[in-house]
């Protein structure tokens, strides 16, 4: 069976109509996180920026046509859990589904919004265009393997810069992905139970790649608001890092950029810096992407609808979002998403991007055995769970625990 090719343009136009799909900030159905205050005092001690840093990806969130497709592909191809069905909060009657690791952690979910017969988007500016899972080193003649025979569409390996190799695919929409092997990639905690062996499986988010025209107003708020560091520049891509980096790569950060400055007084502060990969957590990059010339992308199946970025917890939220507010952008409330709460603001060039802490997590309602198995309601739509039923389409799991195994 010959392995399917990428189409140059990978998203195709169907004729089908398209759903009603939310391009501003989400609205807010659910109570907001409760505020930071001390209870004893009733004062917000103010955080700094410094204690309260983005430490990576928390979720991607993407547009899928038919929900037992995008099921079957992430949980019997690529091997990861579902770990929560639930719905649209904003339209109950889409599903809304997690996959990620054994337990759902932040820096492991790629979520989704699948509504059947919706026609494909359309990549370009102002988007996330690729997101990309870290697999171990060495693991690419098992993925290839496994990818030609489930009919996946992808291309060969290829390197990217000294120490990262990828392998580009695409899902059942033409949702781009990348599996990147770099060192320091084998950390992590798979599904242990899923049909990938535990020495292959993906671990989390590696990245994800962000389209602009204008790629300066990104990059200025990536470094100037949100703490992000230039790591590397090659043509007209530029990899950002964020989260705290080790100890030797904080020094040589500080002495590249102390030489910078004595070079040049006009030195930007989105200077250079290397950074381990072995160092580095899940989801710790963000590519941009410079292409003046690109179409404005257009969002609907097979298209990221926003990234979210992780937080230790509420005061950190409740502080950027003071921040960002202060800083002029357009933030939404507080939003309590049942597994974390969420922010919603667009960085200059329109992507949507979520702040969200880290708990409460998965296991807020499902033991770590049941994850994903039930279709979870917030406690406002219990009331309405026989007519959200009646409309949700067929989803029935068709990977079982203890199917750990080759390529096939």
């Amino acid at each position: 069976m010959a392995t399917p090719s990428i189409p140059t343009t990978s998203i195709l136009t169907s004729r089908m109509p398209a759903p009603s799909i939310p391009t501003t900030t989400p609205a807010a159905p659910a109570a907001a996180a409760p505020p930071a205050a001390d209870p004893a005092t009733g004062e917000k001690p103010e955080i700094g920026r410094q204690d309260r840093p983005i430490a990576g990806i928390h979720h991607v969130t993407a547009l899928a046509g038919d929900p037992q497709a995008n099921a079957d592909f992430y949980t019997g191809v690529l091997g990861l859990r579902l770990v929560k069905k639930t719905v649209n909060y904003d339209d109950p009657g889409t599903y809304h589904l997690y996959y990620g690791d054994e337990l759902g952690r932040p820096g492991t979910l790629l979520t989704f919004f699948p509504w059947p017969h919706a026609r494909r988007g359309q990549l370009g500016a102002g988007q996330a265009t690729v997101t990309s899972f870290s697999v171990p080193e060495g693991s690419f003649a098992y993925w290839s393997e496994r990818l030609r025979r489930s009919g996946t569409a992808h291309d060969e390996p290829r390197r990217r810069g000294e120490d990262e190799e990828f392998l580009r695919l695409l899902d059942p929409d033409g949702l781009e992905l990348e599996l990147v092997a770099h060192p320091g990639s084998a950390a992590g905690n798979p599904w242990e139970g899923g049909p990938v062996a535990v020495e292959y499986a993906i671990r989390g988010f590696f990245a994800v790649t962000i389209v602009e025209w204008n790629a300066d107003r990104t990059a200025d708020m990536l470094t100037g608001t949100l703490g992000f560091r230039l790591e590397a520049e090659t043509g007209s891509r530029f990899r950002f890092g964020v989260g705290a980096p080790a100890a030797a790569t904080v020094a040589a950060a500080t002495a590249a950029g102390a030489a910078a400055t004595a070079g040049s007084p006009q030195a930007s502060s989105r200077q250079a810096s290397s950074s381990p990969p072995a160092a580095r957590g899940l989801g710790t990059r963000l590519d941009l992407l410079a292409q003046p010339t690109a179409g404005r992308g257009r969002i609907s199946a097979g298209t990221v609808h926003h990234v979210a970025w992780r937080v230790a917890g509420d005061r950190e939220q409740q502080a950027w979002h003071r921040d960002l507010i202060a800083g002029g952008h357009h933030v939404s409330p507080i939003m309590d998403r049942q597994y974390f709460h969420s922010i919603y603001f667009r960085e200059p060039g329109g992507v949507l991007f979520e702040i969200a802490t880290d708990p409460p997590g998965m296991t807020a309602d499902e033991s770590v055995a049941r994850l994903g198995s039930d279709l979870r309601l917030p406690p406002w739509l219990v009331p309405s769970r026989t007519e959200i039923e009646a409309v949700l389409p067929p989803l029935a799991p068709r990977v079982r625990p203890g199917a750990a195994g080759g390529a096939s």
